[in-house]
């Protein structure tokens, strides 16, 4: 078996076991394909939906340096296989907040995988 699916099927496993309780689903959108008027302002981009589940945290002290990571940004990691499109800056994030668990909407700052392609670490600032 491949690193790749061996490690997707371990962390699987781990979301649905031993992190099960912060796991938390949440939801992307960004604007499709469409063609800007520029007389009128409006485009005819429709809004792609996409999901997944993941484990929000905050940011350590010494990551925030107040400019590219601020103290109220909040780091997503998802598992690339549950997540139904695939993030990216300016994309729209609704999750949980951290301390209410009421939804929160967040932009997408920064979308990276791991060199396997296994998780996506997210960067969300609210919005």
């Amino acid at each position: 078996m491949p690193i790749k699916s061996t490690m997707q099927s371990s962390f699987g496993r781990l979301f649905d076991t031993a992190f099960a309780e912060a796991v938390r689903d949440f939801t992307g959108t960004y604007p499709g394909e469409g063609v800007w008027d520029p007389v009128e302002e409006v485009t005819t981009a429709q809004p792609v939906t996409y999901d997944g589940r993941g484990v929000l945290s905050r940011y350590k002290k010494d990551q925030v340096d107040g400019v590219n990571i601020l103290a109220t940004d909040v780091r997503l990691i998802a598992l690339v296989n549950e997540v139904t499109d695939k993030p990216a800056p300016e994309h729209i994030v609704s999750a949980p907040d951290l301390i209410t668990g009421q939804a929160k909407q967040y932009r997408v700052m920064e979308a990276v995988t791991d060199p396997v392609g296994v998780h996506y670490q997210i960067q969300l600032r609210a919005t």
